[in-house]
């Protein structure tokens, strides 16, 4: 049995959040089933997270960040090296990947670091000012003893 999540209804009585249904039609879909590298998703306030991927034996040349039309892709790629031949054994994941992850409007990447096997990739959302709310002045009904007054 395959769950499936009918946008129909949303989609009679919404308008412009054609790209935040198909993206909730695309998470309901199973994926492939490839959980490398694992990774963590942090709410570290109110407007800002933290993405930690796991890429033991990676450098940072090796290590891709970029953001591409709302979608957060991070991607490696191990260079060959000729010391694997004595490697006896190899547990230590070091094939290629690539994550991606949906971004919210206004979000952005502020910085991403790798250390001790950890990549850090911080997020903030940035509203503009001219997104913000703001609240507006009710002014009375103009009447000529008003206009006198100011």
């Amino acid at each position: 049995m395959r769950n499936t999540i009918d946008m129909a209804p949303f989609a009679r009585s919404t308008i412009g959040f054609e790209r935040l249904l198909d993206q909730l039609g695309t998470l309901a879909e199973p994926g492939p089933g490839d959980n490398y590298p694992p990774y963590d998703i942090e709410k570290l306030g109110e407007d800002r997270y933290r993405v930690a991927l796991a890429v033991a034996g990676f450098a940072e040349s090796e290590l891709s960040v970029t953001v591409e039309a709302g979608q957060l892709v991070i991607s490696g790629t191990k260079k060959t090296s000729t010391e694997d031949k004595g490697m006896l054994y190899r547990g230590i994941a070091q094939r290629p990947f690539v994550r991606q992850f949906s971004l919210a409007d206004f979000v952005v990447v502020k910085e991403a670091r790798l250390s001790n096997g950890l990549l850090t990739v911080e997020l903030a959302r940035e509203v503009p000012d001219a997104m913000k709310p703001r609240r507006i002045a009710i002014n009375g009904p103009t009447t000529p003893e008003t206009r006198r007054a100011a």
